[in-house]
This record gives C-alpha cells, sequence and structure tokens, in this order.
C-alpha cells in the first residue's frame, strides 16, 4: 500500500537488485527518518530488543511516510494479541521471532490474515487504510498479501523444520537471524565454523528452492558478501553509532 512503500520495497526485490536496510532500536523517530533519507529501502523496528513502546513504533512508520524506505516490525513474540495492534499501524510488513516449526508458522500467518483470507485477524480501520481514504473492499483485497508475514528462523530447531515451515502457505519471507541461530548450536557469533555456515547455507538454499523471499540481519559484512540475499539489514542503529564513535575516537588519539 501506498502508506507503506511495500510495492517500492518489492520493486527493488523484482528487479533482482538487493534491498538494503537499518535496524533500528531506538526510540527517536528522527533515526529512522535519517534512515530513509539516507536511502535506506527499509527499516526494520525493533521491538523484541529495545524498549520501544507501539506509540514509538507509529511514530516510525510515520517518519517513512514520503519517502522511498519500507518498514518492517518486529513484534517480540508469535502471540495474536501482539500483532493485532501492530498490523493496524500499517507496516510494510511484520517480523515474527523464534518461528521454528509449521504449527507456529501457521499461527503467525493467521494472525496476520483476516477470516475472508483464512485467518484470525481481527477487523478494524485506521491507518493501515488511510484513515479510511481506502474503500474497504479494496483495502480487504490489497491486505491478502499487505503487510508481508515474515517468519525469522534462528534456532537449530527451524533449521531441522524448515522445509515444514515453508510448506505453510501465505509467509511472505524468510528472515536468518544469525546471532540466537549460532547461539543455538552453542557458538555464539562464530558464523565461520562449518556447522554454523551449513545451517545457514541450508536456509538459504531451501529458501530460495521453494520461491520464497529471503532476508535477514547481515552485519557480519565478510561472512555475508559472496551470500546473495533479496535483503539485507546492514547494521543496527546502536552498534552502528557505537562503532563510528569508537573508530572516531581511536583515529584521534593516535594522531595525538
Amino acid at each position: 500500500m501506498k502508506i507503506n512503500n511495500l510495492e517500492k520495497f518489492r520493486a527493488v526485490v523484482a528487479s533482482g537488485k538487493t534491498a538494503y536496510g537499518m535496524v533500528i532500536t531506538m526510540f527517536d523517530p528522527s533515526m529512522t527518518e535519517m534512515a530513509a533519507d539516507a536511502g535506506m529501502d527499509f527499516v526494520w523496528i525493533d521491538m523484541e530488543h529495545s524498549p520501544m513502546t507501539i506509540t514509538d513504533v507509529q511514530n516510525m512508520l510515520m517518519a517513512v511516510k514520503g519517502t522511498d524506505c519500507a518498514a518492517f516490525v518486529r513484534v517480540p513474540w508469535c502471540v495474536n494479541y501482539l500483532l493485532k495492534p501492530i498490523l493496524d499501524l500499517g507496516p510494510a510488513g511484520v517480523i515474527i521471532p523464534m518461528v521454528n516449526n509449521a504449527e507456529i508458522a501457521r499461527k503467525a500467518v493467521s494472525a496476520c490474515k483476516y477470516p475472508v483470507h483464512g485467518g484470525e485477524r481481527g477487523f478494524a480501520t485506521r491507518r493501515q487504510n488511510c484513515y479510511n481514504a481506502i474503500p474497504i473492499p479494496e483495502y480487504v483485497a490489497m491486505s491478502e498479501h499487505d503487510p508481508m508475514v515474515i517468519v525469522q528462523i534462528e534456532h537449530k530447531e527451524a533449521v531441522e523444520n524448515i522445509d515444514e515451515i515453508l510448506a505453510v502457505p501465505g509467509i511472505d519471507s524468510v528472515c536468518i537471524g544469525p546471532y540466537d541461530l549460532s547461539t543455538s548450536y552453542g557458538k555464539p557469533g562464530q558464523f565461520d565454523d562449518p556447522e554454523i555456515a551449513n545451517a545457514i547455507d541450508t536456509v538459504r538454499a531451501k529458501t530460495k528452492a521453494a520461491g520464497v523471499m529471503l532476508g535477514g540481519f547481515c552485519g557480519n559484512q565478510s561472512f555475508w558478501t559472496n551470500r546473495p540475499m533479496d535483503w539485507k539489514a546492514l547494521c543496527d542503529d546502536l552498534g552502528w553509532m557505537s562503532a563510528k564513535l569508537r573508530e572516531m575516537l581511536s583515529d584521534y588519539r593516535r594522531n595525538e
């Protein structure tokens, strides 16, 4: 929908290019606005690992309106009452963490779809249909594929069940969470370990073979450079800022 720039994001992916984005954990909407103005194709607004409230999320979504940047929201867990109010804000996609099996995947899809599309989402109109500027029949038709349902694969159990997860109808994209994934194998952040690399590459290969859009958090550039994805979150705001501050301070101290 026009309100969330999803069509622009999908156009980038459809062109064969990688869509690039940034994870937002700070609750100042100027950070999101800055990422959009810098040319990011999407922002990943994170409610799982941040002190962000739903009011903060709404401000973030409003900050990208009028730009070419789509906004995804990662919810804390796959439960209906957490997803419902976020969906009503009209994000371009929702990222649902720890989808470890097909049952959770089905619950995620069902929570994001109205009954007319086979789900259990409660119906209300607010921001998601441009404050009723989009007629309800038109909006309901659009809602079958908007917002995107993005399931996060971030546990060895999910890797073992990836075929069954990918077979669930209504999943629009897979999101690889490499840090939780590597931690579930007892090897946190050890991406060059053959077991971790193989797990990630297995998910990548099977997702692409299933014709499902593929993305994830790709902050470790050396690992991800030769691993194509449809969309890549390059960094998170705090990590990026702290790294740049340390780098700048080190340069100044070295040149004293």
